[in-house]
C-alpha cells in the first residue's frame, strides 16, 4: 500500500479531473457535502489512515499550529513523515481546496473564507469544528477527558472578541451571520455587517466541535471512532422522513447544535472558563494589550451574557436571503416595540410539516408568491413560520408589521407553524421552539413584553379555524394563553 504521504499526492491529482473545486482561483464549491466528499476521498486512497491522523493533516495544510492549539494538542507533525507531508499537501496546486476549506479569514470586502453550507442550511467554519474532533480523538486515544475542547473551539475567539471590541455595544461584539451567492452551488458567502472574531459561522464551528469532540471522547473503550467523513456525515447529513421528527433522533445532529452545546457547557463556570483561556493567550503569545483587572472581568461577564442570549436562549433563525426570499413591495411599516401579542397559526396549505432546509425554504417561497401575487399583500404575512427541520424561518421579522391577524397586525407578532393541526399537532422540537425559545428571546430582546398574551388566530378573527383543533387545544395550555 502506498504511503499517505504519497497517496495525498495522487489524490491531488486524480481530485482536479472530478471536481471544479481545484480551481486556483477559489471558484469550489464550499458546501458541506462536497467537503466531506473530498475527505471520503483521500479515506478511501488511505484505507489504513486513522482519523485523528487525517484531521491532523489538514490542521496542517491550513497552517493552524498557532500556540495555544500546539498547548493542548500538540505539533501536527507528530505524524512519520510529517515534513514531507506537509510540503506535498502545500505545494500541490490542487490541494489549495483543504486550504481554501479550512483556513478561516474575512475580507475587507466582507467575504467569509474557511467557512461552509451545511444541509440544514447554516453556515459551519471548519477549523474550530476540526479542533473539537481532534481533541476528542486524542482524548479517545489516550483515554482522558478531552482537554482543551472549550478554549480550542470557543474559549479563545469569544474571550478575544469580548476585549477587541470594548467601545462598541455588547450586542455588535459576536456574529454577525451572512448570505451565499447560492444556497445549490455556493461559492462566497458574504456577511451582512462587520465581523467580530466570532461571527456567526465561527461560534457554530465552535458549537459543533464541542459536541463532536465531546461525544467521541465519551465513546466507550471498546469502541473505535469512525472515519472522520463518517463522523462529519452522521452530524451533517441525516434525512428525516414522513415518520420522524428531531424528536425521534437518539444521536446528535445539527440541527440541536443550541440546545446540546448548551447541555455541554452550561454546568461549567464560564466567566472563569473565558478569564483562564485568555491568561493563557497571554502567557503563550506575550499579547500585551491583556491588562486582567476588573474592566477585562466586566468586557467577559457582559459579553458572555450576550452570548447565552443570542445563541442558547435564541432559536436559530433561517434569514430572508437564505431561503431566497423575493424583495418586499414598497417600504416595510415599523412595528412599536415591545409587543403585547403573539398570535398563533398553521399554514393549512402546505399542509405537511417540512422536513429539511431545501423543502421549508421551497415553502416559505411558495407562500410568499401566494401572498403577494394571489392576495397582492407586499410580502409574506407572517412575522415568522416554525419548520419541523429544527429552525425557525424569518418572515416580515422582529421590526416590522405583518399581514397575518386581521385588525391586529400591529398590535403582536403573528408565528406560524407549517403544516395542518386541525386533527395532529407539530413535532414536540418544532412547538418547543416557538413556546420555549422564540418567546424567551423575544422578551429579553425587547421585542414582547414580559406578561404577553397569546391568542390563537381563531380568537381574534371570526372567520378562520386557524391555528387548527389540535395546535388550538394544545396553546390553551401554555403559560401567556389567556381566553
Amino acid at each position: 500500500m502506498p504511503s499517505f504521504r504519497v497517496s495525498l499526492f495522487i489524490l491531488a491529482s486524480s481530485y482536479c479531473f472530478t471536481l471544479t473545486s481545484c480551481r486556483p482561483t477559489g471558484g469550489h464549491l464550499r458546501s458541506m457535502d462536497n467537503f466531506i466528499h473530498a475527505v471520503q476521498q483521500v479515506e478511501e486512497f488511505n484505507p489504513g489512515v486513522s482519523p485523528l491522523e487525517l484531521v491532523r493533516a489538514l490542521r496542517r495544510t491550513a497552517g493552524h499550529d498557532d500556540a495555544m492549539t500546539i498547548h493542548y494538542l500538540g505539533a501536527s507533525n507528530t505524524l512519520s513523515d510529517a515534513a514531507e507531508l506537509e510540503t506535498t499537501i502545500l505545494n500541490a496546486s490542487s490541494f489549495s481546496f483543504f486550504d481554501k476549506a479550512v483556513h478561516h479569514i474575512v475580507t475587507d470586502s466582507g467575504e467569509e473564507r474557511g467557512v461552509t453550507l451545511t444541509p440544514d442550511g447554516t453556515t459551519v467554519a471548519l477549523a474550530p469544528l476540526l479542533l473539537g474532533i481532534e481533541s476528542g480523538l486524542k482524548a479517545k486515544l489516550e483515554t482522558t477527558s478531552a482537554i482543551g475542547l472549550f478554549p480550542l473551539t470557543l474559549g479563545r475567539t469569544l474571550g478575544l472578541s469580548f476585549l477587541s471590541l470594548q467601545d462598541i455595544p455588547v450586542s455588535f461584539r459576536l456574529g454577525p451571520d451572512g448570505c451565499w451567492d447560492s444556497v445549490e452551488r455556493p461559492k462566497v458567502f458574504r456577511l451582512s455587517w462587520p465581523p467580530t472574531l466570532a461571527t456567526d459561522a465561527v461560534i457554530n464551528g465552535g458549537m459543533d466541535g464541542v459536541i463532536l469532540g465531546t461525544d467521541i471522547s465519551q465513546l466507550p473503550i471498546s469502541e473505535e471512532p469512525h472515519a472522520l467523513s463518517e463522523i462529519l456525515k452522521e452530524y451533517y447529513s441525516f434525512t428525516l422522513h414522513a415518520n420522524q421528527s428531531l424528536d425521534t433522533l437518539s444521536r446528535h445532529v445539527s440541527p440541536r447544535r443550541r440546545e446540546i452545546s448548551r447541555s455541554i457547557l452550561e454546568p461549567l463556570d464560564l466567566q472563569k472558563e473565558v478569564m483562564d483561556t485568555l491568561k493563557l493567550v497571554w502567557r503563550l503569545e506575550k499579547t500585551e494589550w491583556i491588562a486582567f483587572d476588573t474592566g477585562v472581568n466586566k468586557s467577559v461577564k457582559e459579553g458572555l451574557r450576550a452570548f447565552v442570549h443570542k445563541y442558547w436562549d435564541c432559536p436559530q433563525i433561517i434569514s430572508r436571503c437564505q431561503w431566497r426570499a423575493k424583495a418586499h413591495k414598497g417600504t416595510p411599516m415599523p412595528l412599536s416595540l415591545p409587543l403585547q401579542f403573539l398570535y398563533i397559526h398553521h399554514t393549512y396549505e402546505p399542509s405537511r410539516p417540512c422536513l429539511s432546509f431545501p423543502e421549508c425554504s421551497q415553502n416559505m417561497r411558495a407562500m410568499q408568491h401566494f401572498h403577494q401575487k394571489v392576495r397582492n399583500w407586499s410580502d409574506i404575512g407572517y412575522s415568522f413560520v416554525v419548520g419541523s427541520d429544527g429552525y425557525i424561518y424569518e418572515g416580515r421579522g422582529w421590526n416590522h408589521i405583518g399581514t397575518h391577524t386581521r385588525g391586529h397586525n400591529s398590535l403582536g407578532l403573528g408565528v406560524s407553524i407549517i403544516g395542518n393541526y386541525t386533527s395532529t399537532l407539530p413535532s414536540r422540537h418544532a412547538m418547543d421552539l416557538l413556546r420555549h425559545r422564540l418567546t424567551r428571546c423575544a422578551v429579553d430582546g425587547g421585542k414582547l413584553v414580559a406578561n404577553y398574551t397569546i391568542h390563537g388566530h381563531r380568537q381574534v378573527v371570526n372567520y378562520t379555524s386557524c391555528p387548527g383543533d389540535a395546535l388550538f387545544s394544545e396553546i390553551t395550555h401554555w403559560d401567556h394563553f389567556r381566553h
